[in-house]
């Protein structure tokens, strides 16, 4: 007897055979596209908040199905949320159980959280009314040994993990969706976009590529709302989770019973668990994160980029919050070698471009904001707590964050202005731009390729964050050009076995 074929042998054996069926590309020798008639079958990595935040948006879908769920972590009550009971009662809403979870002391999340999410959605079509189709894994390498039918893999775990799992997933075949960023480390973001582009795999890096206020600006700008743009400003109101830290954790706590801390470790160096690390805290450390720039700066580059046709960098400059403590009766400056700061600016100066001149995009964290326009003052209004603001030679444009609800400064101003004609394509969501790539469609607008001179710029605004100059960017060469301490920064200290190459 021979062996059962899986899905994907079977099918593209069945076309061979078919003279009049129309062949799927990836039949012909493509990427391994999946025929517009079939689900996307999805393995599913990292079960924290926003992994389930996001699963439970993605489960409905028609276009998915998630055959697989991978966390380091069984389950525990210890995640951080945004309001008590959120992620709880998320969950009760989507399943229809207003009881569950009724014996949690905290936030539960964890891969087994996550399967069960799957299994009951699912099983709720189901005659039987129970579901099998999903396994749970604890290891990534062992679910794509073990998961051949996986079409793509769909990656929410902490940013230092982010680059392992894409390289491996793209490596092996698979499409890939990841949260931001690409990777927390520079080298391994330029590592992944160049493995994107060469293997011609579907990916897609959620970044709010979906807003039409994207075109909507570029339109603005474009028909000369403003003038030509010289300055960018963006501030946010995070980090919301710890930084400043000068030292490590100095306690020992027990690994919790379930968590596979090698695992979550992944391929930085080993040190012992402490719950300082995990969950949402593990932004704030160099080794785990990329700060509140890495959190949140993705959310508004990706429409700053895209209207101001912006590329790479040419400098960069940051300023940080200090920390002083009284040791032996002096003040003593900590040196923070470890975590990004409380409070920081980054400043990023780009060349001219076709027409455009060169501009300048500075970014504000932790209470920090530019000063407030005087066409505020005009209004008699208060400089908002996140924002984004275009400076033009002819005028202000003043927006939500990423650019929701965009205007004119001041008042009178937008009262005056005549929107120009909608020329550009509003997009469509991002998991449905990914989902049609996947089937053969043109790429997401958030493509790994496409996104990556915006998340270069981001580890190199991280980089600037650790080294007390001007740093001059040279992207060709890929190197700072004046600085060796900046350029050691680019890459990490890989524990052996997790190397990327």
């Amino acid at each position: 007897m021979s062996e059962p074929m899986n899905r994907r042998e079977f099918i593209g054996k069945s076309s061979l055979a078919a003279a009049f069926t129309i062949l799927p590309r990836r039949v012909l020798g493509g990427a391994a596209y999946v025929a517009p008639s079939e689900k996307v079958r999805i393995g599913y990595v990292g079960c924290g908040t926003q992994g389930l935040r996001q699963l439970i948006e993605a489960l409905p879908n028609r276009e998915i199905q998630i055959a697989a769920v991978c966390d380091p972590n069984r389950s525990s009550a210890d995640y951080v949320e945004w309001g008590k009971h959120e992620i709880r009662d998320k969950i009760r809403n989507f399943l229809g159980d207003p009881a569950w979870g009724a014996a949690d002391q905290g936030c539960r999340c964890g891969r087994a959280v996550g399967h069960e999410i799957v299994s009951r959605y699912y099983a709720k079509n189901k005659p039987s009314g129970s579901y099998q189709g999903c396994q749970a894994y604890v290891d990534f390498r062992e679910m794509l040994a073990q998961e051949n039918d996986l079409d793509a893999v769909y990656i929410m775990t902490p940013d230092h993990l982010h680059a392992t799992i894409a390289l491996a997933a793209l490596r092996k075949g698979k499409h890939v969706i990841v949260h931001k960023p690409l990777s927390n480390v520079l080298a391994e973001a330029r590592l992944v976009a160049q493995t994107a582009q060469k293997t011609r795999l579907a990916t897609h890096l959620f970044c709010t590529a979906g807003k039409a206020t994207t075109p909507l600006l570029c339109e603005w700008i474009g028909s000369g709302a403003i003038g030509p743009v010289r300055e960018v400003h963006n501030w946010s109101s995070r980090p919301f989770w710890p930084q400043g830290m000068t030292e490590r954790p100095p306690e020992r706590p027990a690994v919790p019973d379930g968590m596979d801390w090698d695992l979550w470790l992944g391929p930085v160096p080993p040190r012992p668990y402490h719950p300082a690390y995990t969950h949402a805290v593990f932004r704030g450390w160099y080794d785990f994160g990329t700060g509140a720039l890495g959190d949140m700066g993705h959310y508004s580059f990706y429409q700053i980029f895209q209207i101001l046709k912006l590329g790479c960098p040419v400098a960069v400059e940051a300023t940080r919050s200090q920390y002083w403590k009284i040791v032996d009766s002096t003040w003593q400056k900590q040196e923070n070698r470890l975590s990004y700061p409380r409070a920081a600016t980054i400043r990023f100066e780009f060349p001219a471009r076709g027409d455009m001149p060169p501009v300048t995009l500075t970014w504000y964290d932790g209470g920090l904001r530019p000063a407030k326009p005087k066409e505020l003052d005009q209004d008699g209004l208060d400089m908002p707590a996140e924002g984004l603001l275009f400076v033009g030679d002819n005028g202000k444009i003043l927006c939500g964050f990423s650019g929701d609800d965009p205007r004119l400064i001041p008042e009178a101003r937008m009262k005056a202005f005549q929107p120009p004609p909608k020329t550009l394509p509003r997009p469509i969501g991002e998991l449905e731009q990914w989902l049609a790539a996947c089937k053969g469609g043109e790429s997401s607008g958030a493509a790994f390729e496409k996104i990556y001179p915006f998340s270069e710029t981001i580890c190199l605004g991280t980089i600037a964050l650790r080294v007390d100059k001007k740093l001059a960017w040279d992207t060709e060469r890929f190197r700072f050009a004046n600085s060796e301490e900046a350029n050691g920064l680019m890459h990490r200290t890989y524990r052996p076995g997790w190397e990327l190459s």
